[in-house]
């Protein structure tokens, strides 16, 4: 029994892009197994308390003096460049997953801060910056008052009868 397919250009380009992004994953990855882009995004977490933004990355491996971190009008840069390790030169590698090169990472903070007073610090792969938030920027809390004046009421002990 034949069966009738109505043709579908769309369909047949689909097929088409599969079959290049097939070639291209199996021919670059056998054509150098160690390849890495140049650059590579720093991923961030970033915090907010009422004092402060607290940002930390994860950078195992990287030396703090190839860090430069830079702030201004409300952007925080952080650059490095994390070196590639060339230990192994005879043997060939079965897996190389380890990301190298230069990092740049910018992101805007939606307040002004205190430059003078950012902190950072270094420890176990993990940098962290303190970046305490200005004085007009802190959330300040605001007391309600009422339009009445407080009432008291007042009591008199009047002498108490026995029976």
């Amino acid at each position: 029994m034949n069966y009738l397919t109505r043709w579908d250009p769309y369909r047949e380009m689909l097929g088409l892009r599969s079959a290049f992004d097939r070639f291209f994953d199996t021919s670059l990855a056998s054509a150098d197994a160690g390849w890495q882009p140049l650059t590579w995004n720093l991923a961030l977490d970033v915090a907010e308390t009422d004092d402060e933004y607290r940002v930390s990355a994860s950078l195992p491996g990287i030396d703090p003096d190839d860090l430069e971190i830079t702030y201004d009008s409300n952007v925080l840069t952080i650059k490095g460049e994390m070196r590639k390790d060339d230990e192994v030169k005879e043997e060939r590698y079965h897996l190389r997953e380890r990301r190298y090169g230069s990092f740049s990472r910018s992101i805007s903070l939606p307040s002004s801060i205190k430059a003078d007073k950012i902190e950072a610090s270094y420890e176990k792969g993990v940098l962290l910056l303190h970046l305490p938030k200005s004085e007009e920027a802190r959330p300040k809390r605001i007391k309600v008052k009422s339009g009445e004046p407080k009432k008291m009421i007042e009591g008199k002990v009047s002498a108490v009868h026995k029976n």
